[in-house]
């Protein structure tokens, strides 16, 4: 059954980006881009709102500085993108949602495989875990202090009691710590 993730790195204060909107303190060595590719070649679409499509159309079509797997996984995918305000989305095999976030989950856990389904953007996955519509979080614990800036689930307006599936080391310090929500 096709599993509905969201994956993000986080400071160890819980931030997801600095005060001035900055991810420059990422970790990213070959060790993470093979992990990104395992992530990627078991996705089978990228779910997410307007600010993260934006800012992944400017980037993957031309970007130069990535492994080239990552770069061509990462454009060839299929692309959910939620948004009120768009009107079309040109980045390759990307395609605006039509129906409400239940309705396009529904709809892409029916079309037939296991893949995965990551949900890209703090806000969106936000609304997906109101929802209940998460299956699993993956929270990538950056060895980074950043004393300002936007949190991982800014929004939330209620507890969701997590357990525990497995953890990853890398030698770069990151760790993903993988949960599943624990619905009542």
């Amino acid at each position: 059954m096709k599993k509905v993730i969201f994956q993000m790195s986080v400071s160890v204060d819980g931030y997801i980006e600095g005060p001035h909107h900055e991810i420059d303190w990422h970790l990213v060595d070959d060790e993470f881009n093979a992990y990104a590719v395992e992530m990627l070649e078991a996705s089978d679409a990228l779910i997410m709102g307007r600010r993260t499509y934006e800012l992944m159309a400017r980037y993957w079509p031309t970007d130069t500085e990535n492994d080239p797997v990552v770069r061509a996984k990462m454009n060839s995918t299929p692309k959910l993108v939620f948004s009120r305000t768009l009107k079309k989305v040109e980045w390759q095999n990307s395609r605006l949602a039509t129906g409400s976030i239940a309705d396009e989950v529904a709809r892409l856990k029916q079309v037939p495989g296991d893949g995965l389904l990551p949900v890209g953007g703090s806000d969106l996955a936000a609304s997906f875990l109101e929802q209940g519509l998460m299956d699993e979080l993956r929270i990538i614990l950056t060895p980074i202090v950043l004393g300002a800036g936007k949190t991982v689930f800014d929004g939330i307006i209620r507890r969701h009691p997590l357990k525990l599936l497995s953890t990853r080391q890398f030698k770069s310090g990151n760790v993903v710590l993988i949960y599943e929500p624990t619905r009542a």
